[in-house]
């Protein structure tokens, strides 16, 4: 059997977009950084450095489903290229 190696789009800026649509949804639903980082457990800190450095802070999965429980949001809508 013989294998290649197929070509993907993948998106480089993936956590640029997660970032920007973090806090897009967090100040559509009307809470501060600190709400939202005491509700999903990280400091606050941690969340204003994810959300004004573009993501370079990275991000776990878990923490993104928190986010997207907390602002009652579709997990998807934190990818969408706006």
């Amino acid at each position: 059997m013989t294998t290649f190696r197929r070509e993907f789009d993948f998106m480089e800026n993936l956590n640029i977009v997660i970032s920007k649509n973090v806090r897009k949804y967090r100040k559509l639903v009307g809470i501060t950084q600190e709400q939202l980082a005491i509700d999903i457990g990280v400091s606050v800190d941690y969340l204003r450095r994810f959300e004004t450095q573009e993501g370079k802070e990275g991000m776990s999965i878990k923490t993104l489903y928190r986010i997207s429980v907390v602002l009652d949001t579709p997990i998807n809508k934190f990818l969408e290229i706006n």
